[in-house]
């Protein structure tokens, strides 16, 4: 019964993943889409998440030198991804932030991206096929927590 319970929970993780990765695939098609390398992209992720980093506190998050992550937030600039502004605060000091089409990407485009796939695959499937997902995945969640 045991190895049953742990063979189960690998297949589903395994499944969980997979479906992570395919429902991820709209939105990782469209950041390809801005040819970022991947520290940019780790440093766009670390100024999304804070909403506002200064370039000291953005360098200590990617753990590389202040004079390269300057380098990055100016190319990052350029495409149009952030901006800085004045630390009202400490006027020498500048805050990075994204611009308004990165938030509004995350606000209203990455949704639907993410979306998609799942739509698409429920409308595949019959009505009592859906009730059972939809139940299946709420219980689930309902166990987990």
């Amino acid at each position: 019964m045991h190895d049953r319970i742990e063979e189960l929970a690998a297949q589903i993780h395994s499944d969980l993943r997979a479906i992570r990765k395919i429902l991820h695939q709209p939105v990782a098609a469209q950041v390809a889409r801005g040819g970022l390398a991947d520290v940019h992209k780790s440093a766009m992720g670390v100024i999304v998440k804070a909403e506002a980093i200064s370039l000291k506190d953005l360098s200590q998050e990617l753990r590389l030198a202040h004079s390269t992550v300057s380098g990055l937030v100016d190319r990052l600039a350029k495409k149009g991804l952030v901006e800085r502004k004045a630390n009202e605060a400490d006027l020498r000091f500048s805050k990075i932030v994204p611009t308004y089409e990165v938030k509004k990407f995350l606000r209203d485009i990455r949704p639907t991206l993410e979306k998609q796939p799942l739509a698409e695959a429920l409308k595949k499937a019959r009505p009592v096929q859906r009730e059972s997902i939809s139940q299946g995945i709420a219980t689930l969640r309902h166990l987990l927590e």
